[in-house]
């Protein structure tokens, strides 16, 4: 008698015919979406994202004849083809997505080069012939960089009719505000017109500063020869950053040291490189302070020996800070890079704001400190005005 299948035997046949069939509908839609995928490259160019660039149609080549005098494509190579131009099309579409993300990493690392954003400043300017008198209002500026570690500023504007320097006017300082009103005028009395169209109205924003220099946050200037002052004329300016040599202040190397059990930090003010000159002899005589902060409040400061007319110092002094552990989140290290001056008050070349909420350099080299104890962490920073 013949023995019929076993119901295991039945079901394990079953199990591999579904299978293949499902593998074989797969294939054909793989296909199917390749040949989609690989028609996006002729997109119209309207398409937001993707106008400013064209997608890679490697894709169609697989599909052409081929040309006379030439050998027909293997078909090893003409299934390999269409898998080629999609992951070249997901790679071309990963970069356009990363483009138009606001939060790429690409955009992260050239924020503070080329797209530092400074804030913008309105304000008004008109002329009166029959007083012969310039009018300047300083209205308001929004969006102003935080200068203090505090994470906010205390900005207050100079202005100046260039290329005059030595008589200029400034509004009031409005303490903590990144966005503040001033909405202050400013008359230039006994002006007459043929002298005003010679001269450039500069604005130069500052964030005030009680122990130091103010720091410079950016700056506006306008020709008054391309206004038309009969009346009085309103303008919104970006800030730019400012013309004296603030971006380039030198460079500070300097590590830190954490021991928890000791509730301790070492800093150590290792050298500096690049640093601006400051003197007339085209050199400063630079030395270092070390300010600790807690909670805005000045609570130590040190300071290193004043190296003699030397752009690239090296110090190599070492600092303690007795820091609690509960009090880390709250503190603050500011390192200031200082010309010493016999003559008059000493110049500030460049700081350094160390925390948990400076900048990214900054940040990245307090949390690197907690991250590796009884460690000496060193780090090159950029001086900032």
């Amino acid at each position: 008698l013949a023995r019929t299948p076993s119901r295991d035997v039945l079901l394990v046949s079953a199990i591999i015919t579904v299978s293949l069939s499902v593998t074989i509908v797969l294939c054909g839609i793989c296909q199917w979406c390749q040949r989609k995928m690989v028609s996006v490259s002729a997109l119209p160019a309207g398409i937001p994202g993707l106008s400013s660039r064209r997608l890679p149609a490697a894709g169609k080549a697989g599909n052409a004849a081929p040309a006379p005098g030439q050998p027909p494509h293997d078909e090893s190579d003409r299934k390999t083809e269409p898998h080629s131009s999609v992951s070249d099309l997901v790679n071309s579409l990963t970069s356009e997505m990363l483009m138009l993300s606001p939060g790429s990493e690409d955009d992260e690392g050239h924020e503070g080069v080329s797209r530092e954003n400074l804030g913008r400043i309105q304000f008004s300017v008109g002329y009166n012939f029959q007083e012969s008198t310039l009018t300047v209002k300083i209205m308001k500026a929004q969006e102003l960089p935080a200068k203090d570690f505090s994470g906010t500023s205390d900005p207050f504007v100079k202005i100046y009719l260039l290329p005059d320097k030595k008589h200029k006017l400034e509004t009031k300082v409005k303490r903590k505000n990144l966005n503040p009103h001033w909405n202050e005028t400013f008359l230039f009395e006994g002006f007459p017109y043929e002298k005003v169209v010679q001269r450039v109205l500069y604005l130069q924003v500052l964030d005030y500063d009680r122990f130091s220099r103010n720091d410079p946050i950016g700056e506006v200037s306008i020709p008054l020869n391309k206004v038309d002052l009969t009346q009085m004329q309103t303008f919104w300016k970006d800030l730019k950053p400012c013309s004296d040599g603030s971006g380039s202040r030198g460079e500070l190397l300097l590590s830190l040291c954490y021991n928890p059990s000791a509730n301790s930090i070492v800093v150590n003010i290792i050298k500096a490189r690049n640093l601006k000159a400051m003197d007339i002899g085209g050199t400063s005589d630079p030395y270092v302070k070390v300010w600790l902060m807690y909670k805005d409040k000045r609570v130590e400061k040190k300071k290193t020996v004043v190296m003699k007319r030397c752009l690239n110092p090296v110090f190599n002094e070492s600092f303690a800070f007795d820091i609690p552990t509960e009090r880390l989140r709250e503190t603050t290290i500011v390192i200031t890079v200082m010309d010493k001056d016999r003559l008059s008050r000493n110049d500030v070349i460049g700081k350094i704001y160390l925390s948990w909420k400076s900048g990214p350099g900054e940040v990245k080299h307090w949390k690197d400190m907690i991250a590796r104890p009884r460690q000496a962490v060193a780090q090159w920073h950029q001086l900032k005005a």
